[in-house]
């Protein structure tokens, strides 16, 4: 008899364990198992923030058997979901003497940094706190998806030297990163000679207010709708 394939369990799990949260929620004895599954989420780097915000909600009912090593992956994992609230959502869940555990107040810091763009003040922080993080794959190429991700709703030409800072990658590697935008993305590189060289970024509404505007032009009546009570 062969066994089946491992992704076919994988699904397996994932189903078993949103059924399991889908039935009954608050009951205590699929807390292992909604454990079991944050491991699964980091191994595997998927998400599940239902699954993860229903395991926080059990630890509110038994404090005793909260786990932090379990709790810091989740916060991690949701981190990496940056700019969704995820890291927000879960934390507000959390008991604010876990929170004030070291592991804890440092992933709080990272979170506060990466709200207000502070990448620089980010990127030195996680090389103090490899300890932590070392233990979720993925986080670093996660938060360097979102670095590019604010710079291109940010800027229409960026510094190599800025961008380099916002992603903490330098040298043959940021070459490699930027000639793959060039071919994929639709980005430019433009050689000046105050600034060295600029990453010309393609145009959105968000760094070229003008399409914005002419977007604007065009609000479906039904969000005016919408908008017009809560004004008044």
């Amino acid at each position: 008899m062969t066994n089946p394939p491992a992704n076919q369990n994988e699904q397996s799990a994932v189903h078993t364990v949103d059924q399991l949260v889908a039935v009954n929620p608050y009951n205590p004895d699929i807390l292992p198992d909604l454990e079991n599954y944050v491991n699964e989420q980091v191994s595997s780097q998927t998400y599940s923030l239902n699954a993860n915000l229903c395991l926080l909600r059990l630890y509110q009912f038994e404090p005793a058997r909260l786990s932090t090593q379990i709790v810091a992956r989740i916060l991690i994992k949701a981190l990496m979901a940056i700019p969704a609230p995820d890291f927000s959502l879960c934390l507000f869940l959390i008991p604010e003497r876990v929170q004030m555990e070291e592991q804890f107040k440092t992933l709080i810091v990272l979170s506060h940094y990466l709200e207000t763009a502070r990448f620089r003040q980010f990127w030195d922080e996680v090389a103090k706190s490899r300890h932590i993080l070392e233990a979720v794959p993925g986080f670093e190429q996660a938060i360097q998806a979102y670095a590019i991700h604010v710079l291109t709703l940010t800027y229409q030409k960026v510094p190599r030297s800025v961008f380099a800072e916002a992603i903490n990658i330098e040298g043959p590697s940021l070459d490699k990163l930027l000639d793959h935008h060039i071919a994929n993305s639709g980005w430019e590189i433009e050689k000046d000679q105050s600034k060295g060289q600029l990453i010309i970024l393609p145009r959105t509404e968000f760094n070229h207010p003008e399409l914005k505007k002419s977007n604007a032009d065009g609000i479906p009546l039904d969000k005016i709708a919408r908008i017009i009570p809560i004004l008044g």
